[in-house]
C-alpha cells in the first residue's frame, strides 16, 4: 500500500515534469511576432515590457515612448517623426516609425465615421430641457443620442464618470462613491441603470479618436527645436483642447482639426514672432492654415474667457504649477487675419 510520503513525492515529481515542459514549450505572445520582412529582429517597443504597459494604457496612436535597450540606453521615440525632421532622427529601423502613418490614416478615417460623431445641432433637434450653457457644465456625447430631462442630468454625469473611470483607471472608484457625489440624490441601482443605458446607446464603442489622440502627434511637430519649452507647449495645447469641450459649436469640427487649431494657437501664444503654421505642420496634419481660422478664433476667445467665462474648473486646473501655469500665459487680444495667410 502506498504511503502518504510516497504520494507526496509522486505529486512533486509530476509538478516538476509539468514545469520542465512549460520551460521547453513557452507560449509566444502574438504581439511579439514581427511581421516586418525588412527587419532582422522585432521592434524594440514590442520587446520592452515597460512599453507594452504604457501602450496598453494609452491610445496606440501615441508612440510617445522612451525606448530602452538591454543596456538601459534611452532612445526617444515620437510619432511626429514620420513626416518631420524637427525631432531626433533614428538610424535604427526598430523604432516603430513604420506604423505611425498607417495608424494616423486609420484614425483620420475613423473620426469621419457618422456613428462616431455627435450631432452638431443636437440641442435644437433632440434636447428640449438642456441649453448650451447647461451642456457646458456637463459635457457628454450621450446627450446627442437620447433625450435627458433636467432632473436626470446629474445622474447622467456621475454615470458617465463611472464609465470613464472603469475605462481609464487601474483601480476605479466604486459605484457607492459616485452615489455620495450626488449627496444620495440617486441610489446605486439608478446609477448602474444609467450606466447600462449609456453603454447601450454607444453600442459599447468608447475607443473613438479624440482631440488629444491627435495632439500626441502634433505637439512634437509643433514644438520643433524648442525642446526646453516642450512640456509647457504640450500643457498649453491640452488646455486649449479641454477648453474646446465647453463650446457647443466646436462639435462641428473634427477632433483632428481642433487638435491642429490648438497647436496653431499654442505656437502663436508662446512664440508670437514665428508664423504659427509651417509647411511641416501643414503636411503632417493635412490642414491648410485657412481651414483652421474659424476654430482658432473660437479657441482664442475661450482662452481669453470671452466665451465660457463662467466655467472655472478647467481654468483653475491649468493654473497649477504641475501644469506649468499655462492658463496664466499672456496672449495678444486679437489674432490678425494676416496670420491665416500662407507664408
Amino acid at each position: 500500500m502506498e504511503t502518504r510520503a510516497a504520494k507526496r513525492k509522486a505529486i512533486a515529481a509530476t509538478v516538476s515534469d509539468i514545469h520542465d515542459q512549460n520551460v521547453k514549450k513557452q507560449r509566444v505572445v502574438l504581439a511579439e511576432i514581427s511581421n516586418l520582412p525588412s527587419f532582422d529582429e522585432e521592434p524594440r517597443c514590442v520587446k520592452n515590457p515597460r512599453i507594452k504597459r504604457v501602450a496598453a494604457k494609452k491610445n496606440l496612436s501615441s508612440f510617445d515612448f522612451d525606448f530602452e535597450d538591454e543596456n538601459n540606453n534611452k532612445t526617444v521615440g515620437n510619432s511626429s517623426n514620420a513626416k518631420s525632421n524637427t525631432n531626433a532622427k533614428f538610424s535604427d529601423p526598430n523604432n516603430c516609425e513604420p506604423f505611425v502613418e498607417d495608424i494616423y490614416s486609420y484614425l483620420c478615417r475613423m473620426e469621419r465615421e457618422g456613428k462616431r460623431r455627435p450631432m452638431f445641432n443636437y440641442i435644437d433637434k433632440v434636447q428640449h430641457d438642456v441649453t448650451p450653457h447647461m451642456r457646458g457644465i456637463l459635457v457628454d456625447w450621450f446627450l446627442s443620442q437620447n433625450r435627458v430631462s433636467k432632473p436626470k442630468l446629474q445622474l447622467l454625469g456621475v454615470s458617465s464618470m463611472l464609465i470613464a473611470a472603469k475605462y481609464e483607471e487601474i483601480t476605479p472608484p466604486h459605484v457607492e462613491d459616485f452615489v455620495l457625489i450626488t449627496d444620495n440624490t440617486y441610489d446605486k441601482a439608478e446609477v448602474v441603470k444609467m450606466e447600462a443605458d449609456i453603454l447601450k446607446s454607444l453600442s459599447f464603442e468608447m475607443g473613438n479618436p479624440t482631440v488629444k489622440t491627435f495632439l500626441r502627434r502634433f505637439v512634437g511637430i509643433g514644438c520643433e527645436d524648442n525642446k526646453a519649452k516642450k512640456l509647457q507647449f504640450e500643457c498649453l495645447c491640452n488646455y486649449l483642447a479641454e477648453l474646446s469641450l465647453l463650446e457647443y459649436c466646436c462639435l462641428k469640427f473634427l477632433p483632428s482639426l481642433v487638435a491642429a487649431s490648438a497647436t496653431f494657437l499654442a505656437r502663436y501664444i508662446m512664440w508670437p514672432k514665428l508664423h504659427p503654421w509651417t509647411s511641416t505642420l501643414c503636411k503632417s496634419t493635412g490642414y491648410d492654415v485657412a481651414e483652421l481660422k474659424e476654430c482658432v478664433l473660437i479657441l482664442h476667445d475661450l482662452y481669453l474667457a470671452r466665451r465660457g467665462g463662467s466655467f472655472s474648473a478647467i481654468r483653475e486646473k491649468y493654473k497649477q504649477h504641475k501644469l506649468k501655469k499655462v492658463a496664466l500665459l499672456p496672449s495678444p487680444p486679437q489674432v490678425p487675419n494676416s496670420i491665416f495667410e500662407e507664408e
